[in-house]
């Protein structure tokens, strides 16, 4: 059976893409005030935010239950408004063996799209594709979304 998935979601981000890319790159503890119920603090660990190799830690709610994750910024690609966080620790290691965490930004027809895909491998064949994650960044996103309206 296969333990390797991946899961591919693309939104619609009317307040503009390079508003998310600078966010999640530049400002990531700013997603705990546009969706506080869901992320709670983003914490800088090593490095720099924005900087490939910066070690970050997250703590937020999924599924009812605190969690926290800790992620290296594995890369960024300014032209393609890509950043791609590899997990080293926390919750999702503990049914996943690897998982990597990628968000870019395209525009095609002057609409901005925010795209999240998760590749992973589970540990065994027991564990759920992660679906329920997937929803959740697309509800941050909306959140996100929002919270730029209502604040700009």
């Amino acid at each position: 059976m296969g333990l390797h998935g991946k899961l591919i979601a693309a939104i619609e981000f009317k307040a503009g893409g390079d508003v998310f890319h600078e966010i999640m790159r530049h400002n990531p503890q700013h997603f705990s005030k546009a969706t506080p119920e869901k992320v709670h603090g983003c914490e800088l660990h090593e490095g720099q935010f924005g900087h490939a190799g910066s070690i970050i830690c997250w703590s937020y709610t999924h599924d009812g239950k605190q969690k926290r994750a800790k992620q290296v910024i594995q890369s960024i690609d300014e032209e393609k408004k890509l950043i791609q966080f590899k997990m080293l620790e926390g919750d999702l290691m503990e049914l996943y063996k690897e998982f990597v965490i990628t968000t870019h930004v395209e525009t095609t027809n002057d609409i901005d799209l925010v795209t999240w895909t998760l590749e992973y491998e589970m540990l065994n064949e027991d564990v759920e594709h992660p679906i329920s994650l997937l929803a959740y960044f697309i509800d941050i996103t909306k959140d996100i979304e929002s919270h730029h309206f209502t604040n700009s």
